[in-house]
């Protein structure tokens, strides 16, 4: 009887750092066990070798902010079975969505010597804004221990456990004073979608929100608790507006305070 073939595993990249790719890599002990269980048929991160699709499982990195893109991210989706994202800039725009508000030509006016030269979009968009997608794992970067889970929920055909709940839920876990009541400091925990272990606040610092929104989040009432912190609503517009900026609560509530 012939071997039973492993799923195909792809990992693509589109606008981004890279730094989500990395956190697979980054699994040490964890990696030849991955790479047991399934192929890795396409990850230039890792690998120059190439097996041809469809693939079972593609983890996408990275935002759509070029007309190729925009074009090649339905071709890797007609390629796969399921399509999970993976990080800030894939499930939110990312950092570059900062230029939803602001005009691109500017930026490339700016950064390049030669900006005729640059084929760019004016709004870096998830990869949700533009085909079906099976699961979004939030972060910037993602967490190791969450990456792990998926990958094991979408081989063993279960939904993924990833909890929704907020910062502010691990920094009880973990015995934290609120910076927020303690120290006047402002944070994103309440709103902000778990998977740091609370990192920041640990260390006294205010959450930043790399996880972006939490479910069901109530930013309007945050900042109602900010405001009173010494927060003009010029600093309530750029607080929400980092690494998941265009994500669709903190989008909302930033342009709330000025555009």
């Amino acid at each position: 009887m012939a071997a039973r073939s492993r799923p195909k595993l792809a990992v693509w990249k589109f606008s981004s750092c890279d730094g989500c790719q990395l956190t697979l890599l980054d699994c040490e002990d964890e990696l030849l066990t991955i790479a047991g269980a399934v192929e890795i048929a396409y990850f230039p991160e890792a690998t120059r070798a190439v097996v041809r699709g469809p693939y079972d499982l593609s983890l996408v990195e990275g935002s759509i902010t070029t007309p190729r893109e925009a074009e090649h991210i339905h071709e890797v989706r007609r390629k796969s079975k399921y399509l999970v994202t993976i990080g800030a800039c894939a499930t939110a725009g990312g950092i570059q969505a900062l230029r939803n508000w602001a005009d691109v030509r500017e930026f490339t006016a700016a950064v390049y010597a030669s900006p005729q030269f640059i084929r760019t979009l004016t709004t870096s968009t998830p990869i949700a804004a533009h085909v079906p997608v099976d699961f979004e794992l939030r972060g910037c970067p993602i967490d190791k221990g969450q990456l792990l889970e998926v990958l094991g929920a979408f081989l063993h055909g279960r939904k993924p456990n990833v909890p929704p709940h907020s910062v502010c839920i691990d920094c009880k876990r973990r015995g934290n004073v609120c910076v927020m009541v303690a120290h006047g400091t402002p944070c994103l925990g309440p709103v902000t979608h778990a998977g740091c272990g609370a990192l920041c606040p640990s260390y006294d610092r205010g959450c930043y929100g790399c996880y972006g929104p939490k479910e069901t989040p109530n930013a309007n009432s945050l900042s109602k608790w900010l405001a009173p912190l010494g927060m003009s609503p010029e600093d309530l517009k750029r607080f929400y507006r980092s690494f998941n900026g265009a994500a669709p609560a903190f989008r909302t509530e930033s342009e709330r305070h000025g555009h």
